[in-house]
């Protein structure tokens, strides 16, 4: 009897335990199956609001896409609900205030849509709230950004080349801009793909070059994906999502947290969302602060409306911040009002484009020199023991941009003061000659914008001219080009080779070797790809003089964006080359032979050592 009960008892044991493990198993594998599920339709919701924003829809064509914006709202709250109710320690443990509030705006679209609308509400603001669309589109819009960013942040986790997801994340958003911009309400009188394709990639990859005129192709509406794309292209899309990911959900894989921190120069992971946080907000304060004093720098003579100060401003803030050189009015900054006015515009511009090309990692030491001074300060004062003064406050890599940015402004703004003073700047005075030296020495570094004409420069200023593109503003920043971190390094190594020192060195620190290596890669690699891009330029576009093909390739390759006026003239093959340098430029030709090469044990150590004849 008792064997008997006791065999029942494991019997039922062994059966319970089954039915635990194959219960917990139907649990993840529905677990999976839904969060694939809500990436996808997080997609489509992105995809359906854009549609919703950029056509312009029959009564029955809205139905039907309402509808399949209510299945993607059903998938959104089941989602929800199946991860509180089986995954709710978890949820609680790896949710932040932010994901809640999403999450909970998520759950109040559900009333709405199962009650009708009450004839007469309890209170009517709620009411009102609830069952309206642009809450709906909202909370919607704001939950699949949520998740794709999770998405995108458990692709790092699986240890992808870097450089394959960083190339792919702009290739990506570059054909997403071309399709939004084809919509019929971006434009005014319709853009052919092949432009549409190109401004996407001027944007994302913050360049600046155009086959169209801005002002008369695009809306409000374009102008705004304009500015989005430049956004996202000047910080960089893994830090959008890493930002979104961190801020919501507060944990992401360790290797997807050292990819983000190498990227905006983070002392160490427990710092990495405060450091985002501090590159997102200096970016909207800046750029905020730059459109108000852009506001009130617009001239009575530019002839604009209200509503277009406003847009003029907000959109030339994050131009000249991202360094993207785009401009929303006939004849870009060289417009006349412009020229005749006070030049504080210019001064204002020059001002967004420095603090946009120095570069995050700058920024991040500036922050943290200035915190340690204040913690020092405040010690002081409360009469507490101070804390131990750093080695180094500023790193070797600020000090390098900072003076190498400001001698090379300070030397090209003389040059072009004394060159063009005769030439483009006749007929100026001092103070106004001096402001648009300054402006036309920093924009060529990066941003794009033009004041003047330069096919009117003479031969030996677009000469420099071209050197300021190719060597461009500080590493991990908005500009482009070698950056001026390559060029100090070269020219240190240089001055180490001609001094017969052993090793670079600058202020009491000797450059890596690493540094040094790849500083001539850099070098070399810009000089053989603005070659090969001259040449089949010239080749696709024989029409092109050498002058404007070079400084054409120029331009794009080094992500400038200023032009001698041949890319409206371009056709379809000139167009692609260029995107493609462009591309090229941004991601980083290092970078993208990074993801393509595969690794190898290194045997140079076993190899013996013998030397080249060089010179």
């Amino acid at each position: 009897m008792f064997e008997r009960l006791r065999y029942r008892f494991r019997l039922a044991s062994y059966r319970y335990s089954r039915f635990v493990q194959h219960f917990v198993a139907t649990i993840r594998l529905i677990s999976g199956i839904s969060g694939v599920i809500t990436l996808i339709m997080s997609v489509f919701c992105i995809a359906i609001l854009a549609i919703f924003a950029g056509f312009d829809l029959k009564p029955s064509q809205a139905l039907h896409l309402h509808a399949f914006l209510r299945a993607v709202q059903g998938v959104f709250i089941f989602n929800i609900l199946f991860n509180l109710l089986f995954y709710y320690r978890q949820t609680i443990r790896q949710s932040r205030l932010l994901k809640w509030i999403v999450d909970i705006a998520v759950l109040l679209t559900l009333p709405p849509w199962i009650y009708p609308r009450p004839v007469h509400p309890w209170i009517p603001a709620l009411d009102t709230l609830l069952y309206s669309n642009w809450f709906l589109c909202g909370v919607l819009g704001a939950y699949a950004i949520a998740e794709i960013c999770f998405g995108l942040t458990r692709l790092t986790a699986r240890r992808i080349n870097p450089s394959m997801i960083l190339g792919g994340s702009f290739l990506f958003f570059i054909l997403l801009g071309s399709l939004v911009l084809m919509m019929p309400r971006c434009t005014y009188s319709g853009i052919d793909y092949s432009d549409s394709l190109f401004m996407s990639t001027s944007a994302v990859c913050i360049t600046g070059l155009t086959t169209v005129d801005i002002a008369g192709t695009f809306t409000p509406l374009g102008l705004l994906v304009l500015g989005i794309l430049a956004q996202i292209g000047g910080l960089g899309v893994l830090t959008f999502t890493s930002f979104f990911a961190l801020f919501f959900s507060g944990t992401t894989s360790i290797y997807s947290q050292l990819m983000v921190k190498d990227l905006i120069y983070s002392k160490s992971m427990n710092t990495l969302l405060p450091t985002l946080l501090y590159i997102l907000c200096f970016t909207l304060v800046v750029e905020t602060a730059g459109a108000v004093m852009i506001y009130f720098t617009i001239p009575p003579e530019a002839g604009m409306t209200v509503d277009d100060k406003f847009i003029f401003s907000a959109f030339h803030s994050i131009m000249s911040f991202c360094n993207a050189g785009f401009s929303c009015v006939k004849g870009g900054m060289g417009n006349q009002a412009f020229m005749c006015g006070d030049q504080s515009i210019y001064i204002v511009t020059s001002v967004l484009v420095l603090a946009g090309a120095i570069g995050f990692p700058i920024l991040v030491n500036i922050k943290d020199s200035f915190s340690d001074y204040l913690k020092r300060a405040a010690a002081w004062m409360l009469r507490q023991r101070r804390p131990d003064k750093p080695v180094h406050i500023y790193s070797l890599n600020t000090k390098l941009t900072v003076i190498t940015t400001l001698t090379i402004l300070l030397v090209c703004s003389v040059a072009f003061y004394l060159l063009e003073s005769h030439n483009t700047l006749s007929g100026m005075s001092v103070y106004e000659k001096t402001v648009q030296s300054v402006f036309n020495s920093l924009t060529p570094r990066s941003a794009g914008f033009a004041s003047v004409d330069p096919a009117s420069f003479l031969p030996v200023t677009l000469l420099i001219v071209m050197i300021q593109m190719w060597i461009g503003g500080g590493s991990q920043s908005m500009a482009g080009g070698i950056k001026v971190n390559t060029f100090a390094t070269m020219l240190l190594n240089l001055r180490a080779i001609v001094t017969g020192q052993s090793g670079a060195i600058a202020f009491r620190r000797c450059i890596s070797t690493d540094s040094i290596r790849r500083a001539n890669a850099v070098f070399a690699l810009s000089v053989l790809s603005v070659f090969i891009y001259s040449v089949l330029l010239m080749l696709t576009e024989p029409e092109l003089g050498t002058r404007e093909a070079v400084f054409e390739v120029i331009s794009a390759i080094f992500t400038v964006g200023t032009s001698l006026g041949a890319t409206p003239m371009l056709g379809l093959w000139g167009k692609a080359l260029l995107c493609s340098a462009m591309f090229l430029g941004r991601v980083g030709v290092i970078s993208i032979l990074l993801g393509f090469a595969t690794s190898r044990r290194d045997t140079a150590m076993h190899y013996p050592k013998e030397n080249v004849i060089i010179n």
